[in-house]
């Protein structure tokens, strides 16, 4: 008899941690900006930020130019099906949409990175404005409503 409720349990956590999953997966959200943003040391990364919000993303950083209006960073992983398709959607939308740049970057050979910005799985859709700040951020495959909405919100 309680192997019979463990293995409902099982069943009933497991179904209930893949359907937040599903609900949460390629969501773009809001990335808290830090009090006194306006300031340009405000977006300077410290150690006891426990986000990234604000923070200041250069072109050396990504080894690729920012946008003029937007930048989508991807982070990948070679074996990642789900970043493909993600490449795939923000090619798409960033090859219609002048002054929007994506920049791929792989997670394994910028550690460095990752750690800083606490990325945790790939692919990871971070969406950075003009000045290169962080504003908004999703993990796992993103919708294409989803981004385009963030966008709109950005530039």
């Amino acid at each position: 008899m309680t192997g019979a409720v463990i293995l409902v349990a099982v069943l009933v956590l497991a179904t209930a941690f893949g359907l937040w999953r599903r609900h949460t997966d390629g969501r773009m959200s809001d990335v808290p900006v830090p009090v006194g943003a306006d300031e340009p040391e405000a977006h300077v990364a410290t150690p006891d930020r426990a986000h990234h919000g604000g923070e200041l993303l250069t072109a050396a950083d990504l080894g690729e130019p920012l946008g003029e209006k937007a930048t989508f960073v991807q982070f990948s992983s070679a074996f990642c099906q789900p970043c493909r398709s993600t490449r795939l959607l923000l090619a798409d939308i960033t090859g219609t949409l002048p002054g929007v740049a994506h920049v791929e970057i792989d997670a394994e050979h910028h550690m460095e990175l990752v750690r800083r910005l606490e990325v945790r799985r790939t692919p990871t859709v971070l969406l950075l404005d003009a000045d290169g700040a962080i504003r908004k951020q999703a993990t796992g495959l993103p919708r294409r409503s989803e981004v385009l909405a963030a966008l709109g919100q950005v530039v």
